[in-house]
């Protein structure tokens, strides 16, 4: 949980930057209902793990119909329920925004962009905001598809299951447009070669880059240069440099060679 919400922090932070909004916070949908973990600017703690539920206040609101809503004075505003009046009051907002997090059709969190005066949004800010919704989904998909991997490598699940879990996941890792995300899933992947050794790894005597880790993960499940091509999202020549720069350091004069000798230096699972 404390990874997620760092990441939801960074996300906070960087709309905070883009939309120039003084304040900022959100939450991750968790049970049917929204529990606000991550906060910018904010003076007190009474919104500090609040828990929205559905169809209540403006969160509740963006839970239920997956849009954006905004208030330009929460105080009067007569579209929405007024059950959070005394943490938001305490806070002092006076305009709100708020918008869906969304993976795959259904709303997994709500980012809230606030100032403690009367004022209209424009563009820029709906905007940033969304922005910052769509970086928080995709760290969400990726850790969903983490889990689902996870939960289907059963306690005596075998090398072979492993290895291929382990390719997966790199090959997901190095299609996602989000440094942090695609970071934390690569740190994943690295996590199923120790499990497969059943201690940590040592630091490597070969360096490849990510990218011929890859490919040579893809490689070692016996797929063809265009397979790899495929599924890495990749030319077929890129593709043969990158194995072909992997063969290299490995010292090895074929493709088997590669593999095995990446799985003698525990490079690969």
């Amino acid at each position: 949980m404390s990874d997620a919400r760092s990441v939801l922090q960074v996300e906070l932070a960087g709309a905070a930057r883009a939309a120039g909004l003084p304040v900022v916070f959100g939450g991750e949908v968790s049970g049917g209902r929204l529990r606000l973990s991550g906060f910018v600017g904010t003076r007190t703690t009474a919104l500090h793990n609040l828990d929205v539920l559905p169809g209540v206040g403006m969160g509740g609101r963006v839970l239920m119909q997956n849009r954006p809503i905004t208030v330009n004075d929460y105080g009067s505003a007569r579209t929405i329920t007024h059950d959070y009046d005394r943490p938001v009051l305490a806070e002092g907002l006076a305009s709100v925004i708020a918008v869906p997090v969304q993976t795959a059709g259904r709303c997994r969190g709500v980012l809230y962009g606030a100032v403690r005066r009367p004022v209209t949004f424009g563009d820029r800010v709906r905007d940033a905001l969304m922005e910052s919704g769509r970086r928080l989904a995709r760290e969400l998909a990726a850790r969903d598809e983490l889990t689902d991997r996870a939960a289907s490598l059963s306690p005596g699940a075998t090398r072979e299951e492993l290895r291929a879990v382990h390719s997966e996941l790199r090959a997901i890792a190095g299609g996602l447009p989000d440094p942090e995300a695609r970071c934390r899933l690569y740190a994943a992947a690295q996590r199923l070669v120790e499990l497969g050794e059943g201690r940590p790894v040592p630091e490597p005597r070969v360096r490849l880059s990510t990218r011929e880790m890859d490919v040579l993960a893809q490689v070692a499940l016996g797929r063809t240069n265009a397979e790899v091509a495929e599924r890495l999202s990749l030319s077929r020549e890129t593709v043969k440099a990158y194995l072909g720069s992997a063969m290299r350091k490995l010292d090895a004069h074929t493709r088997h060679e590669a593999v095995v000798q990446a799985r003698r230096l525990m490079v690969l699972p």
